[in-house]
């Protein structure tokens, strides 16, 4: 699990320092362009750039019965557009990073900000931006949103694994008690296993000790 992690971290890391980066005029935000993503995909299985956890086929029967409905195919971007704008001004000034990928969005959350050391309860002083990021998601409710737990690789592997796996839950289920339905929501903990710095530094280990929260455009053919 560790080398694959360092590998994956590495193939990130060289991606970002190439010209594979693009940046948007308008927000001045880099990004990792389509094709560079295509290019690493086979190393990265299914994590971030691959389908949401559990599959869209899974999901489709709770959608359905919350009364979520599909986006049209030439009104995806337009409408990840507005709810990237949206995320970025509620958490301008926080340690959060919004990621734009193709039609898709990342939150990079670092977990100093959002739990204490070794614990999986959101820290009372980051409620108030988790809040905006729910308002946000709940105005967009056609979406999907996966939750991935990350840890550095302090402790065991199978500790970091379930530790992760319970910030993601724990996040999810904020999420959910404030307005985001939660039949879009999965969860997934990646434990130690995908690095995205260096585990042999505090700097390093402190980067990887993050929630992501992915954010998918749900499409009038995943309700099919």
């Amino acid at each position: 699990m560790k080398a694959k992690g360092i590998f994956i971290g590495a193939a990130l890391a060289a991606l970002v320092t190439t010209s594979a980066c693009t940046t948007d005029p308008e927000t001045g935000q880099r990004t990792i362009s389509k094709t560079a993503l295509g290019g690493i995909g086979g190393a990265l299985g299914g994590y971030l750039l691959g389908d949401i956890v559990g599959g869209r086929n899974d999901r489709t029967e709770k959608l359905l019965g919350a009364g979520i409905g599909g986006l049209a195919g030439a009104g995806v971007g337009a409408y990840m557009d507005k709810q990237e704008r949206d995320l970025r001004a509620r958490t301008a000034g926080t340690d959060v990073q919004v990621i734009r990928q193709g039609d898709d969005l990342v939150l990079n959350i670092p977990s100093g900000i959002t739990f204490a050391y070794d614990s999986a309860t959101v820290q009372p002083q980051f409620q108030r931006t988790l809040d905006q990021v729910a308002s946000t998601l709940g105005q967009y409710n056609q979406t999907y949103i996966d939750v991935y737990g990350h840890t550095d690789s302090t402790g065991s592997d199978s500790y970091n694994q379930t530790l992760s796996q319970r910030r993601a839950t724990s996040v999810a289920d904020y999420l959910s008690s404030h307005g985001v339905q939660s039949a879009r929501i999965g969860t997934r903990g990646y434990g130690e296993s995908q690095p995205i710095a260096s585990n042999d530094t505090d700097a390093g280990r402190a980067a990887n000790r993050r929630v992501e929260v992915k954010i998918v455009p749900i499409t009038q053919n995943d309700l099919r």
